[in-house]
């Protein structure tokens, strides 16, 4: 691994240190997995393998409602609603 040095306000390592101890996890190890998640989000999936990942979810989920296509908003709707 390589050391760097990062600037942090007060309250950043304060958070850090609570989810730390909470977690059992050194700070390092949460800046780690958050870089990872930052780099995963901006750099995200190229087009292909979206593509290919919405071709195999097609078909895969069944709502046995046959008007979902026309009313899936009041559906959204209600189920946000509860």
């Amino acid at each position: 691994m390589i050391r760097t040095q990062i600037q942090m306000t007060e309250e950043q390592v304060s958070k850090l240190k609570r989810l730390s101890s909470r977690e059992h996890k050194s700070i390092a190890e949460l800046i780690r997995q958050a870089v990872d998640r930052l780099i995963t989000t901006k750099a995200g999936i190229d087009i292909k393998e979206r593509q290919k990942r919405a071709i195999d979810a097609s078909g895969r989920f069944h709502s046995k409602l046959s008007d979902l296509s026309e009313n899936h908003d009041k559906y959204l709707y209600e189920d946000f609603d509860k």
